[in-house]
């Protein structure tokens, strides 16, 4: 396998990671944030846990997609 495309793979690679961890870090903030209100609460408290996960979730993306930005750039 040539170089370029090795590299290729491995910027694909990099990227998909980055789109994944983005959506996969909101959907488990506000997966918590659900279980919360409904197993937890019985649904008193529904919507107020799932929107705070859903922003912790949020945040956590952003927060891993400037990790990788660095370490990219680092490169």
């Amino acid at each position: 396998m040539s170089d370029e495309r090795r590299e290729m793979f491995r910027q694909l690679a990099v990227y998909s990671q980055v789109g994944m961890t983005f959506v996969f870090s909101i959907l488990i903030g506000f997966g918590i944030g659900w279980a919360i209100d409904n197993k937890l609460f019985d649904g008193k408290t529904a919507p107020y846990f799932s929107f705070i996960f859903l922003g912790f979730g949020i945040l956590a993306g952003f927060k891993n997609l400037w990790d990788l930005t660095k370490k990219m750039q680092d490169e």
